[in-house]
């Protein structure tokens, strides 16, 4: 991977989205402010809630998306156009059906895999999809009917206990990932129980 500057939470805006499943990346980056003691706060030009971080020895931009999930991309594109980012150095912290609740993997490129946040991140930044994905597992309902309440849900108990674990893996592990040492980030993150 290469040097990340940016980190963005996909979710929904609002209360009534705030502990659903779909909002498992924003959760990582109200974490990783929380760490670094700094406050997300609304910025008209990056359609989102912003803060800029330090983690370890590492300047980070932290954005959470308030434009709906299904149109992230506007934010992430107004982010990167004011900052003059490229898309390898995002990281975009998202929920994740086809992992279980507690696990969670990063990954470099690929197709948006019928997520829509992804989908529209994607098609605003151009055909260059590479840029790097913290995908937080959710699992996954088991029927692809029900996956829209399920996301728009909240987890159980036992399940936002085990993704919670999976975000504090995520947030010990970025600070190996900012400092260069994303194999090590990886294998940690990966082999988390």
């Amino acid at each position: 991977m290469s040097q990340v500057l940016a980190l963005i939470g996909l979710g929904n805006p609002g209360p009534q989205y705030a502990a659903t499943r779909h909002n498992a990346g924003a959760w990582l980056v109200d974490a990783v402010a929380r760490e670094a003691r700094v406050e997300l706060r609304p910025e008209k030009k990056f359609l989102g809630l912003y803060a800029r971080a330090r983690l370890g020895n590492s300047e980070l931009h932290l954005l959470n998306p308030t434009t709906f999930m299904n149109k992230s991309g506007a934010a992430v594109a107004a982010l990167c156009q004011f900052f003059k980012l490229a898309p390898e150095e995002l990281l975009v912290a998202h929920d994740e059906l086809d992992l279980p609740a507690g696990q969670a993997r990063y990954k470099t490129g690929g197709g948006h895999g019928g997520h829509n946040g992804l989908r529209d991140t994607i098609s605003a930044l151009g055909q260059q999809k590479q840029f790097h994905r913290l995908r937080i597992g959710i699992g996954h309902p088991g029927e692809s009917h029900r996956v829209v309440n399920y996301v728009l849900s909240r987890p159980s108990k036992a399940e936002q206990v085990a993704i919670d674990a999976a975000l504090d893996e995520c947030l010990a592990t970025l600070p190996l990932g900012l400092a260069g040492d994303w194999p090590r980030a990886m294998q940690r993150l990966h082999s988390a129980k």
